[in-house]
């Protein structure tokens, strides 16, 4: 089980204990302010972009191609994005600190 923190854009801190799935799907099951996943989780809205806490990169790695693509038309972007509908749920992302982006 993995306990991810996601912040909001208001700065709220929310822990959330997943085991499989995106990280996407747990935020929107969860009710996360700013994360919609309008396209389902198909990197293919930027709908679901966070920050990643520098410390926790090594954790996520870098985002793909076509994440990486999809990132660039969102105002947001720094070196820490990732679509957290690209994040799936795992044991080595136990702890991960994720600010919303929107």
């Amino acid at each position: 089980m993995a306990k991810i923190t996601f912040i909001t854009s208001d700065n709220e801190t929310i822990t959330l204990e997943g085991t499989s799935g995106s990280v996407m799907t747990l935020a929107v099951d969860n009710g996360i302010k700013g994360i919609d996943g309008d396209c389902g989780g198909v990197c293919s809205c930027a709908t679901c972009h966070v920050h990643v806490a520098p410390e926790d990169m090594v954790k996520t790695g870098p985002a793909s191609e076509i994440e990486a693509d999809m990132l660039e038309l969102d105002d947001n972007v720094n070196e820490f994005s990732r679509l957290c509908c690209q994040l799936e749920i795992s044991d080595s992302l136990d702890g991960i600190v994720l600010k919303v982006a929107n």
